[in-house]
């Protein structure tokens, strides 16, 4: 049974209060894909009545008290994704489909939707708790570059006038702040929960222990300061290792607890076995297709968190780096959930997490005394403690490909293909291309130039081309007929003109034509988007070349797609302009020829 959206939906259930009522950006999908489900179902295991209000009218107050007065809060969630990458194209263009929205249709959610949400809320209900989360919270949970306003943001915690946050993937979190409200603990004294922001004027409030982080006031100031406050934060995202920030902003504080803990095996799996529908709500029958469940209803979660730490992904900063993962029996016993579903046609669209190739934690050492703090598994070589191993993995994708009414296992959701290499066992790689491919393996190389590469902390470009030959190398193998498809990032932090067109250069080389060109995009929480807006590398605090003029970065796009007629213009700039003229005219090396002017 789906989780009440109306009144009608409380009387039926003889529910005269919720005890929650959730309002959400997405629209109401009750599926393990999506957080506002799992943060959901997981209170209703715990006792807990909750409601959900799916993408209300920002102009309709009426919308927004359609649940009533919750006696416990309101959770409030811009959804899986935030609001304003949703919205908006790196160029700041209004997208024309939202995914998480009926028939994808636009602007069903404002802009900026967990503070709207939340100012609403305050306005309506000033006496109840409210509880922000999700992506959008979890990266601007503190001080932040905001990219849209160009500008540097005070923590959401206090522009959505929310009680508390909790960050990350924070089941743990949730049920122990549902636990101290439901005994009456006013929400201002829940300072002590792990995984959680509060806000305080209160001295005696503040963790003996924390690490007082410069000022709002400084950060304005300062972009050199902004930088080491960022990488003070980004030290401190381990459940061992880190400690308490104070952020102060006048005589107020936002103060971030430590992390909470990774989730065991066993709590994995009980979350994955919650009592899901694992499809949209009936109303949207009427409403409208929800496209974001094409993807994922036949896909598999197996594990979360991620040690690759690419430094434009906000992954590390919101899920932590120690990888949590499932047992096989419960990926199993979805995968035969999945196959008994009406519309199943044999093919399980992927089984992984942010790196499908991440199950097993990386070394030993993480589990006692947690991450490296100034070190990363993955550099430009494996770190010597990290364990490269796909065996549990592998042995998963096996047992699936058994299972009666399964044709095909894919693994779309990404693999790291230097911690494929580092493996010395051949058998992941061959039964990878063997079984496991759906025509084209999608891999992110991002870049070929290692001086990009050396600022996204990504492997320099001599492994990528090792991998690529002996992927093509497994296919002959197998007799399959099956492509790479590289993920290629324009005007990263680091790319000059000359390193995107040696990018240029090797597509050229590689005979490869993207149809899709990603420029960087700085979103709050990551270290790429720290250089982006202060022009340092806050790891060395030495100064790095950014992009940022509107006709550079049309440039860098540019040469990505130089064979596109339309961007002939700017692929001539880009080459006069990098004295690179010698890849103008009719040779085979050339990248554009020369046009006869009349």
């Amino acid at each position: 049974m789906f989780l009440p959206i109306s009144k009608e939906d409380l009387i039926e259930r003889n529910i005269e209060q919720l005890d929650f009522v959730f309002i959400s950006g997405d629209a109401y999908v009750d599926h393990p894909s999506f957080g506002v489900a799992i943060i959901s179902r997981m209170l209703e295991f715990y006792g807990y009545t909750v409601g959900i209000i799916p993408q209300p009218d920002i102009n309709n107050k009426a919308d927004f008290q359609r649940l009533g007065t919750p006696k416990l809060g309101f959770l409030i969630s811009s959804g899986n994704i935030d609001s304003m990458v949703n919205h908006y194209s790196v160029s700041k263009r209004k997208r024309t489909k939202d995914l998480y929205s009926p028939n994808g249709k636009m602007g069903l959610r404002p802009d900026y939707a967990t503070i709207r949400y939340s100012q609403m809320i305050r306005e309506l209900y000033p006496e109840s708790a409210i509880i922000i989360g999700g992506i959008e919270a979890s990266l601007r949970r503190m001080a932040h570059y905001d990219y849209w306003k160009n500008k540097v943001n005070k923590s959401i915690l206090l522009d959505s006038k929310a009680d508390i946050l909790v960050y990350g993937m924070s089941e743990l979190s949730i049920i122990e702040v549902a636990d101290y409200l439901k005994s009456g603990l006013e929400v201002k004294d829940i300072i002590f929960v792990k995984g959680t922001v509060f806000k305080t004027n209160n001295p005696d409030y503040l963790p003996y222990d924390g690490i007082y982080l410069p000022s709002y006031d400084q950060l304005l100031k300062s972009k050199k300061t902004y930088a080491e406050s960022f990488m003070i934060k980004y030290n401190n995202i381990d459940h061992i290792s880190a400690k308490p920030l104070i952020e102060s902003y006048g005589d107020q504080f936002v103060v971030q607890t430590t992390p909470n803990r990774p989730l065991t095996r066993e709590e994995m799996d009980q979350v994955y076995n919650l009592d899901f529908e694992r499809d949209y709500h009936p109303i949207y029958q009427v409403l409208g297709h929800i496209p974001a469940i094409d993807e994922v209803k036949y896909s598999i979660i197996s594990n979360r968190g991620c040690f690759g730490g690419c430094s434009f992904c906000a992954l590390t900063y919101h899920q932590g780096r120690i990888i949590q993962s499932r047992s096989k029996d419960s990926i199993v016993e979805e995968a035969i959930k999945i196959t008994e579903d009406k519309d199943f046609k044999g093919y399980i669209h992927d089984v992984g997490g942010p790196t499908a190739n991440f199950y097993d934690v990386a070394c030993e050492k993480q589990t006692t005394k947690g991450v490296c703090i100034k070190k990363q598994c993955l550099e430009d070589k494996a770190c010597p403690l990290l364990k490269v191993n796909h065996t549990n993995y592998l042995d998963i994708l096996r047992e699936l490909r058994t299972l009666p009414k399964v044709k095909k296992v894919f693994v779309r959701s990404g693999i790291r293909y230097d911690y494929v290499m580092y493996d010395k066992n051949p058998e992941f790689f061959s039964e990878l291309v063997e079984h496991h491919v759906s025509g084209q393996l999608k891999v992110a190389p991002e870049h070929i130039s290692d001086v990009v590469l050396d600022k996204m902390n990504k492997p320099k470009r001599a492994l990528y081309d090792s991998f690529v030959k002996k992927y093509y190398e497994l296919n002959q193998m197998h007799n399959k007929d099956q492509y790479l498809v590289p993920y290629l990032m324009s005007s990263h932090p680091g790319s000059t003109l000359t390193e995107a067109i040696e990018l240029a250069c090797y597509i050229r080389d590689l005979k490869y034509y993207p149809e899709q060109v990603q420029d960087f995009y700085p979103t709050p929480g990551t270290l790429s988007t720290c250089m982006y807006y202060t022009g340092l590398d806050p790891r060395t605090m030495e100064e790095v070349y950014v992009p940022k003029t509107h006709e550079e970065k049309a440039m860098q796009r540019a040469l990505i797609q130089y064979n596109n007629p339309k961007n002939y213009t700017l692929v001539y700039r880009a080459l006069t302009l990098a004295n690179r003229t010698d890849l103008i005219g009719n040779r085979k090396e050339c990248l554009i020829k020369e046009r006869k002017l009349y």
